[in-house]
């Protein structure tokens, strides 16, 4: 008997997981996971590659239900290519061009820390000094920690214990708004001791903000245009937006598809330019080669780690420099990068300065994150990088397709054991703890549901906008299948 329970075990498992290979194939096959092939090789030529993305990026926009993106492209340090691709605004209809400026959000940290890295070389500032040590107009609300701890190289690198504040205050143009240093004053209070590990903050380019214009005496819009934008050929990136703009901004989508305007923040330092996919390219160009702004022992710095302890960020990335992400590629090659995501956009840039290589993608939708990881990586394979850090969200899909898959198979199982006792409405006897933990299951299953229903915002819906649909399927099918089972329990074999 007891060789015979032991057989049974054996058997399920087998059946188990084979069902899980099954469905979670199913699942990426549905989800477009697998459907998704690379078919770029490696050193083709530029006209090659080019071809190969006017098909894939259209096919994946579809996918994706990405309505516009903007990508620039430079190869052998020139920007060899710029392409605009749907719709600025889908009720409308109208096109997006290449001259459309869009939302860049946080790669703004990244055209933040050359105008602070300006004054650095300027010598009018001491990247070790206290911020508050130059900030005349505010000071540090009350906080438990030492604020004369937080210094520009440490707001810069993110570790200077300061919160990420709050993304969602946002304003149509021209609306008014509160200024930064009462912003400053709501959240700009320090949660940790500065220096002792890296927390991505807003707040903290917020504050590089109010010390570029206590420092310089002009507005920070009016500094970075005339200090960095300008000088780097970024004609038509700008921080003030208004309706007179002869080339007006795109909508966003949320994860859901719901249009969004365009919107402003009160703040501009962490996610407030607007640039088109050619001036950021023009900025990455920047970064790799000779400029007007800054000299390269200023931009190697920006690019030296100042942190490789960067939490969830080190899934694709192993480190922080100065508003840069930094990653080692397979080859050995060094590469810097950073991304933007705002309620209905989402951007990267990824540069490689040893080879002159450079992509940009500007896109008005928050699905967008698969997406860039697979062009990414189709840039990477064409170049033998031969991938990038961000390509771990494809490898992600097919990890989460395995979970969906298990917990489909699961719910299958279950259901099978217990139908069999629903038919004969047999109210078999079974352990009441086992029953209690099925409910328990299933009401926790459900209640993360509900909660995440009620989230504005889901981390894993941003980077699986697809997957994580059927996600919450299967959370629902298996609390389903374990309410049935508590409820009609199969009796115990003795």
């Amino acid at each position: 008997m007891k060789n015979m329970k032991l057989s049974e075990g054996r058997r399920m498992w087998v059946q188990f997981i084979i069902l899980t290979l099954l469905m979670g194939l199913f699942v990426a096959l549905i989800s477009g996971s697998l459907q998704i092939r690379r078919n770029i090789r490696a050193g083709v030529s530029l006209e090659d590659f080019r071809a190969h993305m006017d098909k894939r990026i259209p096919d994946l926009m579809k996918l994706y239900r990405i309505p516009g993106c903007n990508i620039a492209l430079i190869h052998g340090h020139e920007i060899v290519w710029a392409k605009s691709f749907g719709y600025a605004d889908l009720e409308s209809r109208r096109i997006l061009t290449d001259n459309t400026p869009m939302s860049v959000q946080s790669i703004t940290k990244s055209v933040t820390a050359w105008g602070v890295m300006k004054l650095a070389e300027k010598g009018l500032i001491d990247l070790d000094a206290p911020v508050m040590s130059y900030l005349t107009s505010w000071q540090f609300p009350q906080t438990d920690y030492a604020v004369e701890k937080v210094t520009i190289r440490r707001l810069l690198s993110h570790t200077a214990g300061m919160p990420i504040g709050d993304f969602t205050d946002i304003y149509s143009p021209g609306e008014g708004m509160p200024s930064l240093r009462e912003k400053l004053t709501q959240e700009a209070i320090l949660f940790r001791e500065p220096g002792t590990g890296f927390s991505y903050s807003n707040v903290g380019y917020h504050l590089l903000e109010l010390l570029i214009e206590d420092v310089t005496g002009r507005s920070f819009a009016e500094y970075m245009r005339s200090e960095v934008l300008i000088p780097l050929g970024m004609d038509a990136a700008t921080f003030e937006v208004d309706n007179a703009m002869i080339q007006y901004p795109p909508t966003g989508y949320t994860l859901s598809g719901k249009p969004v305007p365009v919107y402003v923040y009160p703040q501009k330092a962490s996610g407030g330019l607007f640039a088109t996919a050619e001036d950021v390219a023009r900025f990455a160009l920047a970064g790799m080669q000779e400029n007007s702004v800054l000299g390269a022992d200023y931009v190697g710095r920006m690019y030296a780690p100042e942190s490789k302890q960067i939490g969830a960020y080190g899934l694709a990335f192993e480190g922080y420099g100065f508003g840069h992400y930094i990653e080692t590629l397979p080859n050995g090659l060094r590469s810097f990068s950073h991304g933007g995501q705002g309620k209905g956009l989402m951007t990267h840039f990824q540069i490689v300065p040893e080879t002159g290589d450079a992509f940009v993608i500007l896109t008005n939708s928050q699905r967008s994150w698969p997406f860039i990881s697979y062009l990414l990586s189709d840039w990477a394979k064409w170049l033998s990088f031969p991938t990038v850090g961000m390509e771990r969200i494809i490898w992600g899909h097919y990890g989460l397709s395995v979970v969906i898959g298990m917990l489909l198979s699961m719910s299958l199982l279950i259901i099978v054991r217990t139908i069999p006792a629903f038919r004969r409405q047999e109210r078999t006897r079974t352990r009441l703890i086992h029953r209690l933990l099925r409910i328990g299951a299933a009401l926790l299953l459900l209640g993360i549901l509900v909660w995440s229903v009620c989230q504005q915002y889901l981390f894993i819906s941003s980077v699986f906008p697809v997957l994580s649909v059927w996600l919450g399927g299967a959370m629902l099918f298996l609390s389903v299948a374990l309410l049935l089972s508590s409820l009609f329990p199969v009796g115990n074999r003795e």
